[in-house]
């Protein structure tokens, strides 16, 4: 009998030009919003020569790859950032499918998940985590707890409330231990948009996976002296890092931890 796919693997292998097109449309995002430009109007064009791009130049990946890397007009190098961003949108896609199938849940989280992207790449950037990524995405998170029960609405509010706290009450003192401000309100606003959408339980798990994270490179770019004491290393990313930790392997990892001290 001839080797049927199944509907699961269908999407899963659907996954994948769907999150590189989203992830097309983040490079979007995290080039204009910052600089609070239109996301439709105008069209895609080159930030070196400003000249429009052909659709089949914009084609996610392939396109990059048959221009080597450089605009077909004025050959200016094509920043990293583009495939780097769709390709690690399609790969959050297709690893969502797979762990969690096709459910309404798994819907919310590749939204998620794209937010976080952009998020990321954002800071990583300016510095600077828009409140319009995350703000309006907290009620999103709040809905889909409702609709699925995953996390229970409790611990999707609790999760949010939490995050927000916890964060500014760590920016508080470290700004006064530090003497300078060390964390943001956008972070805030993340760490609540991930209780909303995790929990409380990963939301935790993904805090302090960032802190432990966050705190590893730092301490290794200080002593290789890439970095000095005084320079400022963004904390989104590692939120954002945390958060997909905790969203693949926190439930298994605090199982893992609860059974050690039981």
């Amino acid at each position: 009998m001839p080797a049927t796919l199944s509907l699961e693997g269908l999407a899963a292998i659907l996954s994948i030009p769907l999150g590189l097109a989203v992830g097309s449309f983040l490079n979007v995002c995290i080039w204009r919003i910052p600089r609070d430009e239109s996301l439709a109007f105008p069209g895609s064009h080159c930030p070196q020569c400003n000249g429009p791009i052909s659709w089949y130049d914009n084609i996610p990946l392939v396109s990059f790859v048959w221009l080597t890397g450089r605009c077909r007009r004025c050959r200016a190098p094509i920043h990293w950032r583009y495939p780097l961003v769709e390709g690690l949108t399609a790969g959050l896609y297709l690893m969502t499918v797979l762990h969690f199938g096709i459910t309404i849940r798994t819907a919310f989280l590749l939204l998620f998940l794209s937010v976080l992207v952009a998020i990321t790449f954002i800071d990583l950037d300016h510095q600077i985590i828009p409140h319009i990524l995350s703000l309006p995405i907290i009620p999103i998170g709040l809905v889909g707890s409702l609709l699925t029960y995953d996390p229970p609405p409790r611990d999707a509010v609790t999760g949010a409330l939490i995050g927000a706290g916890l964060v500014y009450l760590v920016a508080v003192y470290a700004e006064v231990a530090f003497q300078r401000e060390s964390m943001g309100g956008g972070d805030v606003n993340l760490l609540a948009m991930i209780g909303a959408f995790l929990g409380w339980r990963l939301m935790l798990f993904a805090f302090f996976s960032a802190v432990a994270s966050g705190a590893v490179l730092s301490l290794g770019l200080i002593a290789a002296r890439v970095l000095s004491r005084k320079d400022r290393i963004p904390f989104g990313p590692f939120l954002a890092l945390g958060a997909i930790v905790a969203l693949f392997v926190g439930d298994a990892a605090i199982d893992w931890y609860m059974s050690l001290v039981r």
